[in-house]
């Protein structure tokens, strides 16, 4: 760890702070969110469909505006949509702990989702732009951090409540209040590049750049391509967890060991990622190094598949290991294979978009892979009651297994054509 924090020093002030946001904003969310449906459906009393309509809103709001984020953050800055976006989230927060109607359940909701459209694009531009040529080392360290977050975030939060929920929105909610004063004050100000090369000029109207983007193939057969890097890595929330609990039971050797699943892919991480990428970017070229990646992602559903083939034991030991040792190994490689495709795909839809309205690019891509992970979820969810209706164990771990060679011979295809290289630059019309 002490390598990580001395490779952060090397970068600009601006990127070391992003880095730090990066890990709060996550500390924040995830102090809050893993407890929230049951505090809708427990203290509140909710009925499950409410509560399912509550964190859908959250859901959709972020995912929906991703987009509109992105091109608010081209056209007048990284840091008001950054700082706009953790404002948002602590008045959010804050409601989600001391209301308890359904209208501004919802509301709430809806704006800690806005605000997380907000932040996201641009904090990966300005990230992008500042960390220059070290792009790819710049995200390998934001991993970190982020992944530092999530993995601290449901700790703290437990804590907090045990006490009362209403403590840990408050909390949260003073933590993103705390970040909004500090970027306000310590973010230098950032704008895209393009929108500077525009001033006095006039500027394409937002349509006519969405246009420009929807005609860049290169960037939407790559976006859709990692699609499955997003499916297979949700995996660790969705299916291991419940194959867990399948077969482990919902008691403490059931906890423990999903517990085990979210140590184990954010301390592999924390601990691995800078190595990785080094590795990485020593011997691949960006895409070879995101093949590999997907590739591993999908590698990590065998260990599940073989283990349909073994006995299941009444009790036991081997009980145990068959609920836990599969998951926790399939979790390993999905942190392994994100890992090694991460940062190149962050500097490669840098590269795809010419340099050019970034934060867009990545608020189209944030959503095309959210649209992919909640249709995967819902065929993952219809393959596992196959399984359990069916009696057909394997089909999960099968189709997860195909989806990840799916994506990365997809990925395979989009280096060797030349797809993945930076565009020619092209003049683009001016529309006043």
């Amino acid at each position: 760890m002490k390598g990580t924090l001395a490779q952060v020093r090397t970068y600009e002030r601006s990127v070391q702070l992003l880095m730090v946001n990066q890990f709060t904003i996550n500390l924040g969310f995830y102090m809050l969110m893993p407890y929230l449906a049951a505090h809708l459906s427990g203290t509140l009393g909710l009925a499950g469909w409410v509560v399912g309509l509550v964190l859908g809103v959250r859901n959709f709001s972020q995912q929906g505006m991703f987009l509109v984020g992105g091109t608010l953050a081209d056209r007048f800055g990284y840091k008001p949509l950054i700082v706009a976006g953790c404002v948002l989230r602590t008045v959010g927060f804050a409601t989600l702990g001391l209301v308890d109607s359904l209208a501004a359940l919802i509301a709430a909701s809806a704006a800690t989702g806005l605000a997380g459209a907000l932040f996201n694009p641009a904090v990966r531009a300005y990230l992008a732009a500042d960390a220059g040529e070290r792009r790819v080392e710049a995200f390998a360290l934001f991993n970190v951090f982020y992944q530092a977050g999530i993995l601290l975030g449901p700790l703290v939060g437990m804590v907090l409540t045990g006490v009362d929920f209403r403590i840990t929105c408050l909390v949260s909610a003073g933590i993103f209040a705390l970040l909004s004063i500090v970027q306000i004050r310590a973010l230098p100000a950032r704008r895209a590049k393009d929108a500077k090369e525009k001033e006095g000029q006039g500027r394409e109207s937002v349509l006519a750049q969405w246009r420009g983007i929807l005609a860049n193939r290169p960037f939407l057969l790559f976006s859709g391509a990692m699609i499955g890097s997003y499916v297979l890595s949700f995996q660790v929330y969705l299916s291991l967890p419940l194959e867990v609990r399948r077969l482990g039971g919902d008691g403490e050797f059931g906890t423990a060991a999903v517990a085990l699943l979210f140590a184990v892919s954010g301390l592999a991480t924390i601990l691995g990622q800078t190595k990785v990428t080094a590795w990485c970017k020593a011997r691949f070229e960006p895409g070879q190094a995101l093949t590999g990646g997907l590739a591993i992602m999908g590698l990590a559903f065998v260990p599940l598949l073989l283990s349909t083939a073994v006995p299941v034991p009444d009790s036991g030991v081997g009980l145990w290991l068959l609920a836990a040792v599969p998951p926790t190994l399939a979790a390993l490689l999905l942190a392994v294979g994100t890992m090694i495709a991460y940062p190149f795909e962050m500097d490669t839809i840098v590269r795809l978009s010419g340099d050019r309205l970034v934060a867009t690019h990545y608020g189209l891509y944030n959503t095309i892979c959210g649209v992919g992970i909640t249709l995967g979820n819902l065929l993952t969810g219809a393959a596992l009651d196959a399984d359990r209706d069916a009696g057909m164990p394997a089909l999960p771990w099968a189709s997860l297994f195909a989806l990840g060679l799916a994506c990365a011979v997809a990925l395979y295809g989009l280096h060797r054509t030349g797809r993945l290289a930076t565009p020619a630059p092209k003049p683009q019309s001016v529309t006043v």
